[in-house]
């Protein structure tokens, strides 16, 4: 592979953050997909270490919106699992591809830590984000693309909204507002050399 397949990459600080981040369109179209990245897949959401502590604290909080068979899995793993890769994660429905802590209204698939008026983990807030801790220190910020979400890039180009700018909140939640300026400041320059 050669250097220019990888495309632009963006440093600030200790955080590389792909051009796929700021230069595709994204937005969530929910009335379409009703929430399925969190009902499929071969493992739970990922969860930063910190972040168990309040999902066992606040547990009481959500618990009562969520399915009878995510509070039992919940409870049985720690609210937390570890998947294949030794990653922590979202535990899941025993049986199925579903994070515990769904809730359904109808037919869509909600968080019920979010809507308890609680934070969810960050890496859902960040989806369609992958965050990739390296070993010396550092981490990469890098696109994922999953078909159940096609209607949501269709979307975000349809209407104009880039990734970056979709998922403002969760990246000054994440890495900080200094972080998110310096990645408008990057964006443009990385869009105008596209263009």
């Amino acid at each position: 592979m050669r250097r220019e397949d990888l495309g632009t990459i963006i440093q600030i600080g200790d955080v590389l953050v792909s051009e796929d981040v700021v230069c595709e369109f994204f937005a969530c179209d929910y009335p379409v997909c009703k929430g399925a990245c969190c009902i499929v897949g071969d493992s739970g959401a990922p969860l930063e270490e910190d972040e168990i502590p309040a999902l066992e604290r606040d547990f009481h909080l959500f618990s009562p919106l969520i399915r009878p068979e995510g509070r039992v899995a919940a409870e049985a793993s720690g609210f937390f699992a570890v998947d294949r890769e030794g990653d922590l994660v979202t535990p899941l429905v025993p049986g199925s591809e579903e994070c515990a802590y769904c809730c359904f209204e109808g037919d869509n698939c909600l968080c019920g830590i979010e809507k308890a008026g609680l934070q969810k983990p960050v890496s859902c807030a960040l989806y369609p984000i992958r965050v990739k801790k390296f070993r010396g220190g550092g981490m990469a910020l890098n696109l994922h693309r999953w078909d159940i979400c096609k209607c949501a890039f269709e979307r975000g180009k349809r209407e104009g909204i880039r990734v970056y700018q979709f998922l403002r909140d969760p990246l000054i939640r994440r890495f900080g507002t200094e972080f998110y300026d310096a990645l408008c400041a990057a964006a443009e320059h990385v869009i105008a050399d596209q263009g």
